[in-house]
């Protein structure tokens, strides 16, 4: 009896990686149709990289009179990596690109790093949505502002001045999204904080998230992710007044 069970679990299970499989597939399908009609780069590209490898393997099978089908399948291969890579790397730009100056992108971007990092969007925010988030992680405590430079460094100001008081000496590192001298452009935000030295243990990154959980949120409730275009802000502006 608990043998049929068993096996009836994992077929089950399969069923469900497999439906699993089928949706991964059918998303990236549709990631790739959607940017293929945006960039018209993207198929030569992926073509040049799959067959330039490929050209190249048959070259050195050739020059060193090494037989051809041990070295031009792994040729094939890395060259359809490449081409996945290339693929992959222009759909995040195209993204970026969109979200770029959006009220919400930079909480987005955030909320999208790689490894253990604790972000708490919107800790201070003004009525015209703009919004100072914080990061925990390894180097310490990272406060991102996105918004209008004037109105927004007063709120990193004031926000790093607020929790220094519960940390101690621990890093504070404070970054503004945009173009211009001095910010981070939002598709380099992710990797500017990936690229931030190692200060504190993953156990002491444990106790800060403790300390300022006590600090109430005074800032904007954002939406996930940033808003289209040309949205209505008025509804979410007389929201955050009531504040």
């Amino acid at each position: 009896m608990a043998g049929k069970q068993d096996k009836a679990a994992a077929k089950e299970a399969a069923k469900v990686r497999r439906a699993a499989s089928r949706e991964r597939r059918k998303q990236i399908f549709e990631a790739f149709k959607m940017q293929r009609r945006e960039d018209k780069a993207l198929i030569p590209l992926m073509l040049g990289a799959l067959l330039g490898v490929t050209a190249i393997a048959v070259a050195v099978s050739l020059v060193f009179d090494i037989q051809w089908f041990m070295v031009v399948p792994l040729g094939v291969a890395i060259g359809a990596l490449l081409a996945v890579i290339i693929f992959g790397r222009r759909v995040q730009s195209n993204v970026f690109r969109k979200a770029d100056g959006q009220p919400g992108a930079g909480a987005w971007a955030l909320e999208n790093l790689r490894g253990r990092w604790r972000v708490t969007p919107a800790v201070a925010g003004t009525t015209q949505l703009d919004a100072v988030h914080r990061v925990l992680g390894r180097p310490g405590v990272v406060l991102v502002a996105e918004g209008a430079p004037q109105r927004v460094k007063p709120l990193l100001a004031q926000e790093k001045k607020r929790i220094a008081r519960v940390i101690g000496e621990t890093p504070i590192y404070d970054f503004i999204i945009g173009s211009e001298e001095g910010q981070v452009p939002l598709k380099k935000l992710q990797s500017k904080l990936m690229k931030l030295p190692r200060n504190i243990t993953a156990a002491q990154v444990d106790a800060l998230e403790t300390r300022l959980a006590a600090l109430s949120s005074r800032g904007a409730a954002l939406p996930k992710g940033p808003m289209p275009q040309g949205a209505k802000m008025r509804n979410v502006q007389r929201a955050m007044r009531r504040r």
